[in-house]
């Protein structure tokens, strides 16, 4: 990564921490968005040959992990986006890849469903073919940038045959596509995570992503490692943003009638030192992910799997440790900690979740099938 793409990045998160409060009120980060297409950012992970910058894996956790010590919000948008991308490059038209490229297209998964829950593989969609044609009915439950986004990468069941799942290069604007309100809750504002109806949503058959019937093979080949990946550095990134507030939040207090601060107190400071650990064992983690992934490594899949459940776990700790440091100051907005402390809920619950995960990890130990 050149020194431009820092200083290029480097605006699009001032960008993000400016408008951060007013993200969280549940506003879409449309400025940050704007800066990070400006950027060339959103096409930080398409290919050179559709006028991509052509980055990996390592890129994409950098930009999402310095995005979250701004903004979590913005951060998962990024994201997801890259998400959709990594599959669109791998198997969407070549349109829609300079679109992405060149700025003009955002996109994300729309993949979790009511009836399968966190097993986001487990599609209860239809898809049924008329002519050249296919014919989407079902229902997402959580969509990031549901209402923004210019696609969808949306899973169903095939339309023949007896696999888990389908991917589809769905338009946001195709007809009989519904998105259901507006999100509103605890953490993660600003991410226009909602619901999204399917009734009748016609397509050309040639917006399928891959195979009929392949789609479990590009969510645990292609999305799963990407989407841990850069979970685990939304995390780390809120992690960040919790040691450095705290500690300023530590330092920055006096006990007037005593004359010292609360980093004076070795209980705190103690603290502080478990997120400080806390946060860098996370990031050591996510860069031996990286590593692992980008190595070939027989160890990738475990080393996946691990990332976003440790980045999950480690992130309501450090967020825990930051409102305990920073006692009742810390329930106000403008220290910062309380956002943060609500946004780093998220990856436990976030598909697949903590205790999916749990249960993969587990498998993949005791040499059980892990998707078995």
């Amino acid at each position: 990564m050149s020194p431009t793409f820092d200083k290029d990045l480097e605006a699009v998160v001032a960008t993000a921490a400016r408008d951060a409060v007013e993200v969280d009120k549940g506003n879409f980060p449309s400025a940050a968005m704007r800066a990070l297409r400006d950027a060339g950012l959103y096409g930080l992970v398409s290919a050179t040959e559709v006028g991509g910058r052509g980055e990996g894996l390592a890129a994409a956790a950098h930009v999402v992990e310095q995005l979250a010590r701004a903004c979590g919000s913005t951060a998962m948008v990024a994201c997801m986006h890259y998400c959709a991308t990594v599959v669109i490059e791998q198997h969407g038209p070549r349109d829609v890849r300079q679109a992405i490229a060149a700025g003009r297209h955002l996109s994300t998964l729309a993949f979790s469903e009511p009836g399968s829950r966190s097993q986001f593989w487990a599609s209860l969609g239809s898809a049924a073919a008329e002519g050249d044609q296919v014919v989407l009915t079902g229902k997402k439950s959580f969509v990031t940038a549901a209402s923004h986004a210019d696609s969808y990468v949306w899973s169903s069941r095939p339309v023949a045959g007896s696999e888990l799942t389908t991917l589809w290069l769905v338009p946001r604007a195709t007809r009989g596509l519904r998105v259901e309100g507006a999100f509103d809750g605890l953490g993660l504002r600003g991410n226009d995570s909602a619901p999204i109806t399917a009734e009748g949503a016609r397509l050309a058959m040639s917006a399928r992503l891959g195979a009929d019937g392949g789609g479990f093979a590009i969510m645990t080949g292609a999305v799963l490692p990407w989407f841990d990946v850069l979970s685990a550095s939304v995390s780390a990134g809120l992690m960040e943003a919790a040691v450095e507030r705290t500690a300023k939040h530590a330092g920055g207090t006096t006990f007037q009638h005593a004359g010292s601060t609360i980093a004076d107190l070795p209980t705190a400071r103690a603290f502080v030192a478990r997120m400080r650990i806390k946060t860098d064992q996370t990031k050591a983690l996510n860069a031996d992910t990286i590593a692992a992934i980008t190595g070939n490594r027989a160890d990738a899949m475990l080393r996946v799997l691990e990332c976003k459940a440790g980045a999950g776990e480690a992130a309501t700790e450090v967020t825990e440790l930051a409102m305990r440091v920073c006692g009742g100051a810390a329930f106000r907005k403008d220290v910062g900690v309380e956002r943060v402390f609500r946004d780093a809920r998220a990856a436990t619950v976030m598909a697949p979740t903590t205790d999916v995960l749990y249960d993969f990890l587990g498998k993949a130990v005791c040499g059980l099938p892990v998707f078995g």
